[in-house]
């Protein structure tokens, strides 16, 4: 139940139906004054106003048509994804649409029947469906599917297609009997047909002119998101490269403090080679854990914040709060180098938000909780929208003028740690983003 009240596709649906039910009762005095008309034109000879009724008719048809269509194809579509059931999406359209069109007779005067127009109309919207792949959103079916009902209603103004169950509606009915008694029935048929092929041709040229367009965007993204995976990769090897390189020098500086160390046992050298020791095997860890992945050392969360705060902010002038909420001297077993890249990714990104706000601010945020704690990044910047939270963890995805990597790679060392990463933005208020990780007990 609570995922049906969280699908967008379902609401949606619903609200396109209810709509497609009140939109007969609001215009129910048109209806009223369009059948009257019709009547009119058995004593009058008039091809003109025959026309325009005609087309006042499809028109009406396809006002109604429209939401009462879109409601069943989103209202299956999502029913499709919450069950997992690819079957609902042909089984609620037979059941709705007829519904609804039971529902529209009771609040208008007028007779509206499911006939083999609708059934015709269903048929091609799921052929199209299936076909599409779920590939167009509802704006791009909005407009196909609203040129095809639109073609498609003209068959209820052919008079020979009645007996097929074509136009069974009261004023298709009314409006076929007057331009056979007027002597308009081919005319009309022509009329109708054209139109429909017109109509009918066009929708479906948009249709696979929007599907090839959407494939094309899709191959698009899928070639670039390659290409960052490609140019990451391989700026990583050269980074490991590199790091793997440190690894000799470190060696050699080992060896000669060694000499020094026997060479000269002077107390105050003694002690400079010691210092000497502790930073080459600090360095060391640091190359280890750059090196791979699950290298992991237990670290107390203040000392974590101190190196952040070292290597982010050390020589600059940018200013960033800090704050430490509950115990600092809490335990994580962490990649610190990861780790600490990860939350300086979200450091730049909060800093180019605010870099053109007034009383811009940035806050790295310590918050231990009973067994976790969470790493957080706050601003006051614009924020971002609904639509971009959505993919803005995706690789190649940025909301800045170049494409980039920072948030997936953010998300990547937080599940990597056996956490994970929320964010809650508001547009004109702010964002925050926090990591959260499991404590450790004791080393």
């Amino acid at each position: 139940m609570r995922k049906i009240l969280k699908s967008v596709k379902i609401w949606i649906g619903i609200v396109l139906f209810l709509l497609g039910i009140l939109i007969p009762y609001w215009i129910k005095p048109q209806l009223i004054g369009l059948d009257q008309l019709l009547q009119t034109m058995h004593h009058k000879t008039d091809g003109s106003a025959l026309m325009v009724n005609a087309f006042l008719i499809v028109s009406i048809n396809t006002i109604i048509s429209i939401p009462q269509f879109l409601s069943v194809v989103m209202l299956g579509d999502g029913m499709a994804e919450v069950f997992e059931r690819p079957a609902l999406k042909t089984v609620i359209p037979l059941t709705v649409v007829p519904c609804a069109y039971v529902i529209v007779n009771l609040v208008t005067p007028l007779n509206y029947s499911f006939g083999a127009t609708d059934i015709f109309l269903w048929l091609m919207i799921v052929v199209m469906q299936t076909l599409s792949k779920q590939k167009l959103n509802i704006g791009m079916k909005l407009l196909v599917f609203s040129q095809l009902i639109f073609g498609v209603a003209w068959l209820n103004q052919v008079p020979f297609l009645t007996p097929y169950g074509f136009g069974q509606g009261s004023l298709s009915l009314k409006l076929k009997q007057s331009a056979i008694q007027i002597g308009f029935g081919e005319v009309l048929t022509l009329y109708a047909n054209v139109l429909f092929f017109i109509f009918v041709a066009s929708a479906i040229t948009l249709w696979v002119y929007l599907i090839l367009y959407m494939e094309k965007w899709a191959i698009s993204q899928d070639l670039l998101r390659a290409q960052l995976e490609a140019n990451e990769s391989r700026s990583g090897r050269e980074v490991l490269h590199l790091v793997h390189d440190l690894k000799t020098p470190l060696a050699t500086i080992e060896g000669l403090v060694s000499l020094m160390e026997t060479r000269w046992p002077d107390p105050k050298m003694q002690e400079y080679c010691q210092t000497i020791y502790r930073s080459i095997n600090s360095m060391s860890a640091m190359v280890s854990e750059i090196l791979y992945e699950d290298r992991k050392n237990w670290c107390e969360l203040k000392d974590l914040i101190d190196y952040i705060r070292a290597t982010r902010l050390s020589g600059t002038n940018l200013s960033v709060d800090i704050e430490l909420e509950g115990e600092p001297r809490s335990n994580l077993y962490i990649n610190k180098i990861r780790l600490t890249r990860a939350i300086i990714n979200l450091i730049d990104n909060a800093l180019d938000a605010v870099q053109n706000r007034e009383n811009g601010r940035v806050i790295l945020r310590a918050k231990t909780l009973e067994n976790t704690v969470n790493l957080e990044v706050e601003d006051n910047g614009y924020g971002i929208t609904a639509s971009d939270v959505k993919r803005i963890w995706k690789t190649g995805y940025s909301t800045k003028n170049h494409p980039g990597f920072g948030l997936a790679f953010v998300r990547q060392v937080a599940e990597g740690h056996e956490g994970f990463v929320n964010i809650k933005s508001v547009v004109g208020q702010g964002t925050k983003v926090w990591i959260t990780l499991p404590l450790g007990e004791s080393q």
